[in-house]
């Protein structure tokens, strides 16, 4: 993908701004001229979901990337939504500090807030709508709105951050964002356990998650289905503590085996490789047992070997289906999937696919899972974009 390319189309503009000021300005003129926006930060979740309708104006956030404010002793940063993580991560750890979200370190402020981004410690710490305690956006006719952090001002009584947390694009730009901390880990280990019989690995993830030793993560990974089902927990703290946390969480596990470094197959943050369709699934902690039966039987009605992996004590997983996988096969996997999890309300949404799936999807329930708050979201999009500019099509029905 060219900067300034999503998914196929090329916009007549691609603005960088500096500062929130010079964002809005760029927001009142696409508003006078009635252009698409598409507001792009590290770019490396732009072609997940659904591909916007049109984009005549990019706004590419690489402009705005410092770390305006880090109060070590309130525990709290603020940040522009175009600073890359691995950078901000490095600044914060000069004081100790974190904002305790495994993401890549190219993805974007902006980009992990707009596309609700977490991976194995949201357990723990939550997801991005969590951590965030403040937020500076820009709506798409140029008005700068705030809410939380030091600043009193909520628009028209909703709360931005939670707003914003996994909209896509679709309600404004993000411009600055203002995160609660926490002190790094001292030290940390992974405790992980291999099981064959599903109850047996489904009951490792209830006690490694309801267990008073604290996991920061409690995930769970699956080569094939039917496969062996490997379950890993991370303990973090200080060095004592987790030598003795760990130790105790092995017998728990039963053949549990310690290191102090992620095992291979750790999943981090969820990624789609090329021509790979993701797939998540998220449930109640208690179905988990249910859940890895659906995937089996969805995976033999489709005729797909898929990955699993993901945060299983969060009740949330993410299936991989391989490049080779024909469109029709990987689409049937998302619909069966659907109908088999529909009794347990487990939410099914394929994350990112190549177009010949999500063509095939459109005819099967396509990319997301049933919304009941379809009206509400069409709501909120009239109050923010009216003109619905902002990312047009990327969410069902225009939204």
């Amino acid at each position: 993908m060219l900067a300034g390319d999503a998914e196929g189309l090329r916009p007549a503009f691609v603005a960088s701004p500096a500062s929130t000021a010079e964002a809005s300005a760029l927001l009142r003129v696409a508003a006078e001229h009635e252009l698409a926006v598409l507001v792009r930060g590290g770019g490396s979740r732009l072609g997940w979901g659904v591909p916007p309708s049109r984009c005549d104006l990019m706004i590419d956030m690489a402009g705005m990337s410092a770390v305006v404010e880090h109060a070590s002793g309130d525990l709290v940063a603020r940040v522009q939504a175009g600073a890359r993580m691995g950078d901000v991560a490095t600044e914060l750890a000069r004081a100790g500090q974190e904002i305790a979200l495994d993401v890549p370190a190219e993805a974007t402020i902006g980009g992990v807030i707009g596309s609700g981004l977490a991976g194995p410690r949201r357990l723990r710490y939550g997801t991005p709508r969590d951590l965030l305690i403040g937020i500076t956006i820009v709506r798409a006719d140029g008005t700068v709105a705030k809410s939380g952090g030091k600043v009193v001002k909520n628009v028209a009584g909703y709360d931005l951050g939670k707003l914003f947390a996994g909209s896509a694009g679709t309600l404004g730009l993000i411009s600055e964002a203002i995160f609660r901390l926490h002190p790094l880990p001292a030290a940390r280990a992974y405790v992980t356990a291999e099981y064959v019989a599903v109850s047996v690995a489904c009951d490792a993830v209830a006690a490694a998650a309801n267990s008073t030793l604290v996991a920061s993560a409690v995930e769970l990974s699956r080569a094939e289905p039917g496969g062996p089902i490997t379950v890993g927990v991370l303990i973090e703290g200080s060095a004592e503590g987790v030598a003795a946390r760990s130790a105790r969480l092995s017998d728990l596990l039963g053949t549990g085996s310690v290191q102090a470094e992620p095992p291979d197959w750790w999943p981090g943050a969820p990624a789609a490789g090329t021509g790979e369709t993701l797939v998540q699934v998220s449930f109640w902690v208690s179905a988990l047992g249910r859940v890895l039966d659906a995937l089996n039987d969805a995976a033999a009605l489709a005729g797909v070997s898929p990955l699993t992996a993901g945060s299983a004590g969060a009740g949330v997983l993410h299936i991989r289906i391989g490049a080779s996988a024909e469109a029709g096969a990987a689409a049937g996997f998302v619909a069966a999937l659907r109908a088999l999890l529909a009794e347990e309300r487990g939410a099914v949404t394929a994350l990112a696919a190549p177009a010949s799936v999500r063509e095939a999807l459109a005819e099967r329930g396509g990319m997301y899972p049933a919304l009941p708050a379809l009206a509400l979201m069409r709501s909120v999009k009239g109050q923010f974009d009216p003109g619905h500019r902002l990312a047009p099509g990327r969410f069902p029905d225009g939204v």
